[in-house]
């Protein structure tokens, strides 16, 4: 007679870390007209009109304003579009990003 012996089953596990995210950041400036300001919150950021204003206001009273945070490909993507669109029109319109601690 012969012993079977088995041995167990060993999964390794595999561990991800999750994508390190990146702030995009509204910086004011003084010579962008708050309604262009609002209609690129609301096409590059995909916000309503109330939270595209909030987030319009906070910068200005505050000097920069957090707008979303996403991996970093996509905060710098975003961001680039959003400073893009203002240059386009001749704005200084700026949006940073900056790692999320």
């Amino acid at each position: 007679m012969t012993d079977i012996i088995t041995k167990p089953k060993i999964k390794e596990e595999i561990k991800v870390e999750r994508p390190h995210l990146h702030k995009v950041i509204l910086v004011n400036d003084d010579f962008t007209p708050r309604a262009f300001v609002v209609l690129v919150l609301k096409a590059e950021f995909r916000l309503s009109e109330d939270q595209a204003l909030r987030v319009m206001m906070t910068a200005h009273r505050r000097g920069v304003c957090v707008v979303a945070v996403f991996t970093k490909d996509v905060a710098e993507a975003k961001a680039t579009n959003a400073t893009d669109a203002g240059r386009r029109k001749g704005y200084p319109l700026l949006f940073t990003t900056e790692p999320e601690e």
